[in-house]
């Protein structure tokens, strides 16, 4: 057990760094604990276990705390696992599988965690849900549940929905919630066109949309599951909702009233809404940094979308961005920001990438390297991306920031408009 320990504690002193308040992304040799699932011999749920099975591996690997081995070991749930046979393999933690299933349909995941250095076990824990189909929110549990008891850095945002929208054919888009792998997915929106799904609450309860349902584009805010909506407000041309602050009580919504789109500051309070940029052409998808003083956003005002900052009651705005002439989509953490940027022909093959900047420094660094990749969105710790990567079909991204490692989760046969954690 110790050992286990000191594993975690030397990875987690090893991977983290800040300097000037920005993220600094490392490469760095580390040992991390090997870990080896299996479903248990006794088991009457193999087939959901086996999703389950791999989904945990999956948050295993996402995680960057642990290293999956791939083992051959089977043991009964209540048995002691081949410690010995382990051990020769170079495993450091097992984790045993096993569910059961009641009369009323609730499916429970049953897991127990041995350190195999110290031959005990060390975690036995189960997971519920009243819908089998959501079993990959079990995994989720788990992982971080295991994650937690090495006292690892948190990866609590793996049991949080993601919304997006999919394109379902001409002027058609419905919205959907899943997980941050689109194992789960359901529709909570369908019916002509909806798309800029955004969370409205930390709780996941309400979401903010774009419906061309009515005489005008419109913003709604809907329950998801009681289903009451409410209408926030109408504009000719464009309207989007593309930040909520952190207690919910302000939006930035891209709105064109007058023909072209701006940015303004809508307070759900007092439903009274503010105009932030001024700007005759393009401003669009405003995001708050710097605990709510500040906006960026992209612009044409140079001629070509680009990223400017501005503090809220100031007319004066200031370029941020002074990498390519395309940089078309934003998104903020404190004070970090990720943009997605054209790169040069002779460069990168004109793909999308996104890259990491500070508001508080001149750093720049590169997240992805190829491909198309657009709508970067920050977990809630800021420590992770989530991202849209289009080639035919879309599909989701993590970035690990403290691992610089990404992973893609394929959304098969669909187009995604646009995506929210």
């Amino acid at each position: 057990m110790k050992k286990i320990f000191l594993l975690i504690a030397i990875f987690i002193s090893s991977v983290f760094a800040e300097v000037d308040g920005h993220l600094d992304i490392v490469k760095k040799g580390m040992v991390l604990p090997k870990v080896g699932i299996s479903i248990a011999s006794d088991s009457l749920e193999k087939d959901t276990l086996s999703k389950i099975k791999k989904a945990l591996t999956d948050d295993f690997n996402v995680s960057g705390h642990f290293e999956v081995a791939n083992i051959s070991s089977v043991s009964a749930y209540d048995s002691l696992p081949d410690i010995l046979g382990l051990s020769n393999q170079g495993v450091n933690l097992f984790v045993n599988l096993s569910a059961k299933k009641d009369g009323n349909g609730n499916y429970t995941l049953m897991t127990k965690l041995y350190d195999i250095n110290s031959r005990a076990l060390v975690l036995e824990k189960n997971y519920t849900t009243s819908l089998e189909e959501r079993f990959v929110f079990l995994a989720h549990k788990a992982a971080i549940s295991i994650n937690d008891h090495f006292k690892a850095p948190s990866i609590s945002w793996m049991d949080r929905f993601v919304v997006f929208s999919v394109y379902e054919g001409p002027a058609k888009a419905d919205i959907m919630i899943g997980d941050y792998t689109l194992t789960y997915k359901k529709r909570v929106v369908s019916g002509g066109l909806n798309i800029f799904p955004k969370w409205a609450d930390k709780e996941q309860k309400t979401i903010y949309y774009t419906s061309y349902n009515y005489k005008k584009p419109t913003l709604v805010k809907l329950n998801i599951y009681n289903r009451s909506k409410d209408v926030i407000m109408d504009s000719d041309g464009m309207l989007a909702c593309s930040d909520v602050n952190a207690d919910g009580t302000k939006l930035l919504v891209t709105a064109s009233p007058t023909g072209q789109p701006d940015v303004f500051l809508y307070d759900t309070r007092t439903r009274a809404k503010k105009q932030i940029t001024t700007y005759s052409g393009i401003d669009v998808g405003g995001q708050f940094v710097e605990n709510d003083s500040k906006i960026v956003f992209v612009s044409d005002r140079l001629g070509n979308p680009n990223i400017f900052a501005q503090t809220i009651g100031s007319s004066g705005v200031e370029r941020l961005v002074f990498h390519s002439n395309n940089n078309s989509s934003v998104t903020s953490s404190g004070n970090n920001v990720i943009f997605s940027s054209k790169d040069a022909s002779n460069e990168l093959g004109k793909s999308f990438n996104l890259y990491l900047i500070s508001t508080k420094s001149d750093s720049l660094k590169r997240l992805t390297s190829s491909g198309v990749n657009q709508f970067p969105k920050f977990s809630t710790d800021g420590q992770s991306v989530l991202f849209i990567k289009t080639d035919g079909t879309s599909s989701v991204g993590i970035i690990r920031l403290e691992h610089n490692k990404s992973f893609l989760f394929p959304l098969a046969g669909k187009r995604i408009q646009s995506i929210d954690w």
